[in-house]
């Protein structure tokens, strides 16, 4: 056997022939596999540099699963889902013969809480936009995400898969396909529509439309729809220019973006509409207010403070 020539793409294909064809597995189920393993392979291929599977090791899992557990805000839940996935998918090259050793065969459930990032100051954001030179395609595509991102509190997958047949300019929304398929409208401020507005102009007179990526709002000098993997690196290297050292990821805008909103006033409902979150009580756990805006709340508005 020749693992050598086994790529990411090829162990992707067979891995879904496989759930497809021998297992047998549900739609919903195959596509939560190949969401977690292919979200897998484009850390492994791009974050960590690794081009094959057959060089992964145990010790590249488990920088997996923490790099989940802090860039992507990953709960134990999800992360239990992902090392089963990962468990089948190289148990699956093994049993195939597409690779000699399995490195997930003793890998567990990381024991780590599930970290959220930290919230970025006002200042520290506008720094990000400042280091988004918005005279040029690119920085003016990195100025709208960072708007976008922080201005809607979108999910990276959502930023990613936003279309500009539902982007409503005009009227100030965008219509967010969330998770599990569902809609909701999401309000966007007037900075973020600008930035929009300026990058689409750009771009419709610089990047020629591909064929299958022609409403795709956020794309790569190719034409081509960016990948969540490319937003985190943009978002990434916007923070280094602006001189933060701490790590800062596109679900940083998302946490910042609710915290904001609370600290300001928002009712808690409101913001849970706008997180797209089933239920309040994961949008309660979701905001991390610091005690002391908690006592001020509590002096200025309780009748016996």
């Amino acid at each position: 056997m020749d693992a050598s020539g086994l790529s990411w793409a090829r162990a992707l294909r067979e891995f879904e022939q496989y759930l497809q064809i021998e297992r047998n597995a549900a739609a919903n189920s195959r596509e939560a596999y190949l969401r977690d393993i292919t979200r897998y392979a484009d850390w492994a291929a791009d974050v960590a540099g690794i081009p094959a599977p057959e060089q992964i090791s145990l010790t590249h899992l488990r920088d997996f699963l923490t790099w989940l557990a802090a860039y992507c805000c990953l709960g134990e839940r999800s992360l239990a889902r992902t090392v089963s996935s990962l468990r089948a998918f190289h148990g699956f090259l093994v049993a195939d013969n597409l690779l000699n050793t399995d490195p997930a065969e003793r890998l567990d459930v990381p024991a780590f809480a599930r970290k959220l990032p930290a919230v970025l100051a006002i200042p520290e954001i506008e720094a990000m936009l400042q280091a988004a030179a918005a005279d040029d395609l690119t920085g003016a595509r990195d100025r709208a995400i960072v708007e976008t991102l922080y201005g809607a509190g979108l999910r990276v997958s959502e930023l990613t898969g936003l279309d500009w047949s539902r982007v409503y300019l005009a009227e100030g929304f965008l219509r967010i396909l969330g998770k599990g398929s569902k809609e909701r409208l999401t309000p966007l401020g007037d900075a973020a529509l600008e930035a929009l507005r300026h990058y689409r102009e750009l771009s419709k007179a610089r990047i020629p439309a591909v064929r299958g990526h022609e409403d795709a709002v956020f794309v790569n000098q190719r034409g081509t729809r960016l990948s969540r993997i490319s937003v985190f690196n943009r978002v990434k290297a916007l923070a280094l220019q602006a001189g933060i050292s701490r790590s800062v990821s596109p679900h940083t805008f998302r946490h910042s973006f609710a915290t904001h909103l609370i600290e300001g006033g928002a009712d808690l409902r409101a913001v849970q509409e706008m997180l797209g979150h089933e239920s309040i009580t994961t949008t309660e756990i979701y905001l991390h207010l610091d005690r002391e805006y908690l006592r001020e709340i509590h002096t200025l508005f309780h009748p016996r403070k």
